[in-house]
C-alpha cells in the first residue's frame, strides 16, 4: 500500500529541512524561496515499539516494518492558483498525495528571510489553504460545466451523480470551505475521490519552532495556529525541524544520548509519522514466524480477506480462515503457546475486523 504524505508550505518555513530529517535525503534547504524544483519522494519507516517486542519474542532471522512516503513539494505562494511562483506545477505534485502536512512557520530569524515579510503564522495557513482552495474551486466549476447539461437532461445516473458532486463541491468552496467539509454518502465518495481534489485531503499543521520553544512546548505563534486548526477541526504537532535534522545526522548510538539530554524518549519525528499514519485511517498487523516478522498497512475496518490480500491476491481469492491473537497478548504471556495455553489464540472468519497490533495467520486455498 503505497501512500504518500506531502509536505507543503510557504518557502523558508523549514519544509526540506523536515523532509531532510525524516528521510535523511539530501534535498537542498535554501535561503531562498522555490529552492526545491522538483518533488523530493523518501521512503521512511513507521515507528512501531510493538514491532521490537514481538521481534525479542519470535527471534526472527529477519525483520520487515512498514512504509509510506514523503513528498517534499517546493513553497507555495500567494497566487499559485494562478501560476505566481511556479503555481499550478507545484500544486499538481500536491494531488497525487493522500494527505498533507502544512508546515508552519512559528520561529523568528532575522537570517532566514520571510516570503511575507514577517512571521505570522494564521496568515500563512490562510495564504497556503486559500490557494489550494482557489484550486480547487476551479476544477470543481470546470467539472460541473462539462457535465451540467447531460446531467440534466439525460438519464445516465453516474452523470448525474458526478454532477450532483461537483456542484455540492463547488458551492462549499465557494463559501471557503475545504471539500474535505462537504458531507458525502458512501456512493458519493468514490466520485469526489476521483476529482483528486487539495482541499478533500485530510491535514495536519506541523508547528516549526525553534529549538527552546520546542523544550518549552509551544509559544504565542503556536498556540494561535491550535486555536485555528481546531476551529477547522485539524490536528497540530510541535516540531524543531532544525534540530531533528540534527538528530538524523547522529550515528545511531550518539541519537539516544542526544535524546536523554533533551529529556525525550524518542524523536519528534517519530510521533509525525505516526500521527500521518493515523491521519490516513491507516493501522497495522503483524505475521510472525521463525523466518520473518513483518508489519502490514491496512485501512482501519479492514476485514480478514482484505487484509490477507494486502500480502497476495492470492491469500483473499482463496481465504478460508485466520488465525490470530493480539500482540499485546504475546507481551503479558511471553510466547505464542502460552497465548494459545490462555485461550487467546483464535480463530476467524471472513466478517471479522482486523484490529489494529493483531497477530495474523491466514489459511487459505486456490
Amino acid at each position: 500500500m503505497a501512500l504518500q504524505v506531502g509536505i507543503v508550505g510557504l518557502p523558508n518555513v523549514g519544509k526540506s529541512t523536515l523532509f531532510n530529517a525524516l528521510t535523511s535525503a539530501k534535498a537542498e534547504a535554501a535561503n531562498y524561496p522555490f529552492c526545491t524544483i522538483d518533488p523530493n519522494v523518501g521512503v521512511v519507516t513507521v515507528p512501531d515499539p510493538r514491532m521490537d517486542k514481538i521481534v525479542g519474542f519470535v527471534k526472527p532471522q529477519s525483520t520487515v516494518p512498514t512504509t509510506m512516503e514523503f513528498v517534499d513539494i517546493a513553497g507555495i505562494v500567494k497566487g499559485a492558483s494562478q501560476g505566481e511562483g511556479l503555481g499550478n506545477q507545484f500544486l499538481s505534485h500536491i494531488r497525487s498525495t493522500d494527505a498533507i502536512v502544512h508546515v508552519v512557520r512559528c520561529f523568528d530569524d532575522p537570517n532566514i528571510i520571510h516570503v511575507s515579510g514577517s512571521v505570522d503564522p494564521v496568515r500563512d495557513m490562510e495564504i497556503i489553504n486559500t490557494e489550494l482552495m482557489l484550486a480547487d474551486l476551479d476544477s470543481a466549476e470546470k467539472r460541473v460545466k462539462r457535465v451540467e447539461k447531460t446531467a440534466k437532461t439525460g438519464t445516465d445516473k453516474k452523470i448525474k451523480m458526478e454532477y450532483e458532486v461537483a456542484r455540492k463541491v463547488v458551492e462549499a468552496l465557494g463559501k471557503g470551505l475545504p471539500a474535505r467539509s462537504v458531507a458525502m454518502d458512501d456512493q458519493e465518495l468514490p466520485y469526489l475521490k476521483e476529482m483528486h481534489l487539495l482541499t478533500a485531503k485530510p491535514q495536519l499543521y506541523a508547528m516549526n519552532v525553534s529549538d527552546a520553544d520546542f523544550a518549552a512546548g509551544g509559544n504565542d505563534w503556536t498556540k494561535s495556529v491550535e486555536k485555528r486548526a481546531a476551529e477547522e477541526g485539524n490536528t497540530t504537532i510541535l516540531i524543531c525541524s532544525a534540530m531533528e535534522a540534527e538528530i538524523a545526522q547522529l550515528p545511531k548510538e550518539e541519537r539516544k544520548d542526544f535524546l536523554d539530554a533533551l529529556g525525550a524518549e524518542e524523536p519528534g519525528l517519530n510521533r509525525l509519522i505516526r500521527e500521518a499514519y493515523k491521519l490516513l485511517g491507516l493501522q497495522t498487523y503483524f505475521t510472525a514466524g521463525e523466518k520473518e516478522v513483518r508489519a502490514w498497512t491496512i485501512r482501519a475496518g479492514t476485514k480478514a480477506p482484505q487484509a490477507a490480500g494486502v500480502i497476495h491476491t492470492d491469500f483473499e481469492r482463496g481465504f478460508i480462515r485466520a488465525e490470530t491473537y493480539h500482540c499485546e497478548d504475546l507481551f503479558a504471556l511471553k510466547s505464542e503457546q502460552a497465548v494459545k495455553d490462555a485461550g487467546k489464540y483464535r480463530v476467524e472468519g471472513k466478517e471479522y475486523i482486523v484490529k489494529d497490533g493483531d497477530v495474523l495467520f491466514f489459511r487459505f486455498n486456490v
